[in-house]
């Protein structure tokens, strides 16, 4: 089985759950900004939970699956049209298990958030490197050879569907583990002792996202933060570090992040609401709240139990639905 772009949209990489164990040697996670997401999908079609999937910003791309197949999207919304070989369209709805025939997929602009996620059944077969099938575009490696999607380029497919499929078959039924976001968006963050005083005046300011961002950082713009005088040593930073560069304007680090840093930092975002920074387009704000370390593990441990309840439900519907 083979998936062939089309069109490949503003930016569509190969993804999995990340790159781990290699930060020692200054290798970024990379992997889907949204890991719980990729998860879901994954789950919907019966992949492992770190199957590669598909993460496309925007604008999503156009495919052409040459066999039939089940595939399942979750994040952001968009108008998503499946056409057969007999030019039959399609509707596509997301957050669920969709069996197709043979056709093209065409993903298009996102609304209420800027990502989305398309999970194959089988998953996407491109060589794994140091652990993982993601992309690392600052690296240039993984993925697809080691950058995003571009017109005609093929990805092989696991094992799909046994059974002759002429038409779509798609429940009625859909999930979602996170809302998707409005205009603001309420992020938690742990203040590092030493940035105490600035990260309040961050959690008092209004933010929004700088067009700028990127899968490396999350750049805010508003009424600049003080930048104490003064040279700093670099230092470790991961995905959810907050940090505060010469111009006062903050970065929050998200999978793509370096492994050192040279600017100041100011604290790290809680595990429970980092995933959701996926969706935070330009000009969206950002209320922050500072939290301390207990209730950061609550949140997160609050976020486990509320995914694992909705593990047990979907594998429920899964095994009521019928075959083929």
């Amino acid at each position: 089985m083979m998936l062939t772009v089309e069109q490949p949209g503003v930016l569509s990489t190969v993804q999995d759950i990340g790159r781990t164990g290699w930060r020692h040697l200054g290798v970024a996670r990379a992997g889907a900004l949204d890991p719980d997401a990729a998860r879901l999908a994954n789950r919907l079609v019966g992949n492992p939970a770190d199957a590669a999937v598909l993460e496309f910003t925007l604008i999503g791309p156009t495919l052409w699956l040459d066999a039939p197949t089940t595939i399942a999207l979750c994040g952001a919304e968009a108008d998503v049209v499946h056409t057969d070989a007999g030019g039959t369209r399609t509707l596509i709805g997301a957050g669920r298990p969709v069996g197709l025939p043979p056709g093209s997929l065409r993903i298009g602009r996102l609304r209420r958030g800027i990502r989305g996620w398309l999970a194959v059944k089988g998953g996407l077969r491109t060589p794994e490197m140091l652990g993982s099938r993601s992309t690392d575009l600052r690296g240039g490696f993984g993925g697809h050879a080691g950058r995003a999607l571009a017109r005609g380029d093929a990805l092989q497919l696991g094992p799909g569907d046994a059974v002759p499929r002429t038409q779509v078959r798609q429940p009625r039924w859909w999930v979602e583990f996170d809302p998707l976001p409005g205009d603001t968006m309420i992020v938690r963050f742990v203040p590092l002792p030493h940035a105490d005083g600035i990260a309040r005046q961050l959690a008092s300011r209004p933010w929004r996202v700088d067009a700028r961002s990127n899968r490396q950082g999350l750049r805010l713009q508003g009424e600049p933060l003080p930048v104490p005088a003064g040279d700093i040593v670099s230092a470790a930073v991961a995905p959810g570090t907050i940090q505060l560069p010469p111009d006062g304007q903050p970065i929050v680090l998200l999978a793509d992040a370096q492994t050192t840093g040279g600017y100041r930092r100011l604290g790290h975002v809680v595990a429970s609401d980092l995933p959701r920074l996926a969706q935070a387009g330009p000009g969206t704000g950002l209320h922050w709240i500072a939290v301390d370390t207990d209730t950061g593990a609550s949140l997160r441990r609050a976020r486990l139990a509320q995914w694992r309840r909705l593990e047990y439900l979907l594998d429920e519907r899964l095994r009521s639905m019928p075959d083929g």
